[in-house]
């Protein structure tokens, strides 16, 4: 996430290093499994953040698999 805790811009990802992206992943994957967590106990109240971070893992992963090339 952004400064603001917002999610990150595709320019803004694609600004950072490898080791960087992988540690974002990591942080994007625990926040995930909160969210599903949250709503499975009926916690959650902004569904659509599942969605975001979904998206945001793929952009993210798009990233390192292109890196990778």
């Amino acid at each position: 996430r952004g400064s603001d805790g917002a999610l990150m811009e595709l320019k803004e990802l694609r600004q950072k290093s490898p080791a960087d992206l992988k540690a974002h992943l990591l942080d994007l994957h625990k926040e995930q499994f909160s969210l599903r967590m949250q709503k499975a106990t009926g916690q959650l109240a902004k569904t659509h953040d599942i969605s975001r971070v979904r998206r945001e893992i793929a952009r993210v992963s798009m990233l390192l698999s292109n890196t990778k090339q």
